[in-house]
């Protein structure tokens, strides 16, 4: 969390939450959805702002009901999530490849999932930013970067590369099997996508 906005936190505690305005689209996109694509349900427009998108970034936190936000100065927007919290790319490095959200966090994967549309999702690790309300006293307590486990849809530009690391056998609705990685061999299970957010403890949606 950037300092600038911790000091607007102390300096004007009692802004109203933002709900509806942002959202996390499924290829790791901030989007801003004005009232009119609120209204017609419509994706809203691609942030394109490089700066901004570091911003959002730098500040997306998730408090204790699972609810994602980004602590815009003094002004918390909750995000509407078109998948999940997280989106993941494989990237290639100098030894191996890594996954990375769209938050520039790394995920250190112990499982992945595959739900009856086909897409995958990564299970593991990742450092984020959790608000704890309960620390009244201490603004900068409030704020904890801890791992936690997380899931993150792998976006479909990487579901071919996933696809020569997996090994899958046929579910009723979906596959299973194993995948490789960094050298070792990890589960790969089916899930319904309707499962996702109680598992993992999200709001797709969230609410006042």
């Amino acid at each position: 969390m950037d300092d600038q906005v911790l000091r607007s936190l102390m300096k004007w505690p009692n802004v109203p939450d933002c709900f509806g305005w942002l959202a996390l689209d499924r290829r790791g996109q901030w989007r801003m959805r004005d009232e009119f694509a609120q209204q017609n349900r419509l994706p809203g427009q691609v942030i394109q702002h490089i700066a901004l998108n570091d911003f959002i970034a730098r500040n997306y936190a998730c408090d204790e009901l699972g609810r994602y936000f980004f602590q815009n100065g003094p002004q918390r927007v909750f995000i509407t999530l078109d998948a999940t919290p997280w989106i993941a790319r494989i990237i290639p490095n100098d030894q191996d490849n890594q996954f990375f959200t769209q938050c520039h966090n790394v995920i250190d994967p112990d499982s992945a999932l595959s739900d009856e549309n086909g897409n995958i999702y990564i299970v593991g690790k990742i450092d984020q930013i959790i608000y704890d309300s309960s620390n009244i006293s201490n603004l900068n307590g409030q704020f904890l970067k801890r791992e936690t486990q997380a899931i993150a849809l792998l976006h479909d530009h990487d579901l071919d590369h996933f696809s020569e690391l997996a090994k899958l056998r046929e579910e009723a609705c979906s596959f299973g099997g194993s995948w490789t990685w960094q050298g070792k061999q990890l589960p790969l299970d089916p899930i319904h996508s309707r499962e996702l957010a109680t598992r993992f403890r999200y709001q797709a949606t969230p609410q006042p």
